[in-house]
């Protein structure tokens, strides 16, 4: 029997202010997700605004068992988004699938 498997989806958007083309831009966001990937074993993609050199779109994907976990993880999440220094988060909205 297995358990069941609690799923989040994390949007979040976000500003690069220090963006002046694409380049820079997708330097930043592959930045943050290589990040988000290693620190949380998460499936992250940037899923919007990708022609927008100063905005972003990236969507995270998340599953275990523990929901409480999960929670933790996301709370964890945030604290990163806010503090790092090439990205600024303009909104973040959680669904549990």
């Amino acid at each position: 029997m297995s358990a069941q498997a609690n799923i989040v989806y994390i949007e979040i958007a976000l500003q690069i202010p220090h963006a002046q083309s694409l380049k820079e831009k997708r330097h930043a966001v592959k930045s943050l997700k290589e990040r988000l990937q290693a620190k949380f074993n998460a499936s992250v993609a940037e899923i919007g605004l990708q022609d927008e050199w100063q905005h972003a779109v990236i969507g995270v994907v998340m599953i275990s068992p523990d929901r409480q976990y999960l929670q933790t993880q996301i709370s964890a999440m945030e604290n990163i988004l806010i503090d790092f220094r090439d990205v600024v988060l303009t909104h973040v909205q959680t669904q549990w699938l």
